[in-house]
C-alpha cells in the first residue's frame, strides 16, 4: 500500500469515527434537538438508543486491529444507516440536513476502499 493511499485511509476512518462517535452520543443522550427531528422523520425516539450503540460499537470495530470480517459488518452499517438518513431526508423534504449524512456515507466508502490488506477479508475458493 502506497504512503498516499494509507493517509487517505487513515484521514478517511479517522473523521468516520469521530463522525460515528459524536453523533452515536447524542443519540445515545437523546439529546432534544435529535429526538425531535427523528420524530419529524417518523422514527420512533427509541430508534437512537439503537443506532447510537450500533454507531459507537462500529467506530471501535473500524479502529482496532485485526477482525475483518467485524470491520465488514460495522462498514455496512455505517453503509446502510448513512444511505438509509440520506433517502429519509429526500422523503421527507428535509434536504437541507442531508450534508452531514451524505459526509459520513462519502467517508465510509473511502475508508472502505482504500483500507490496508491487513484489514480485508480473504475471499477463498473452495
Amino acid at each position: 500500500m502506497s504512503k498516499r493511499n494509507k493517509i487517505i485511509y487513515w484521514i478517511a476512518t479517522l473523521w468516520l469515527a469521530l463522525g460515528m462517535v459524536s453523533t452515536g452520543i447524542v443519540q445515545l443522550f437523546k439529546v432534544k434537538a435529535e429526538v425531535d427531528f427523528t420524530e419529524n422523520l417518523g422514527y420512533p425516539a427509541y430508534l437512537l438508543t439503537i443506532l447510537g450503540v450500533w454507531k459507537l460499537l462500529g467506530a471501535v470495530a473500524v479502529l482496532i486491529p485485526k477482525f475483518p470480517l467485524l470491520k465488514e459488518w460495522a462498514y455496512a452499517g455505517f453503509f446502510f444507516a448513512m444511505s438509509g438518513a440520506a433517502f429519509s431526508h429526500l422523503a421527507t423534504g428535509t434536504t437541507n440536513h442531508i450534508f452531514p449524512s451524505l459526509l459520513l456515507l462519502a467517508l465510509t466508502v473511502i475508508s472502505w476502499y482504500f483500507r490496508p490488506a491487513d484489514r480485508k477479508t480473504i475471499l477463498v475458493n473452495q
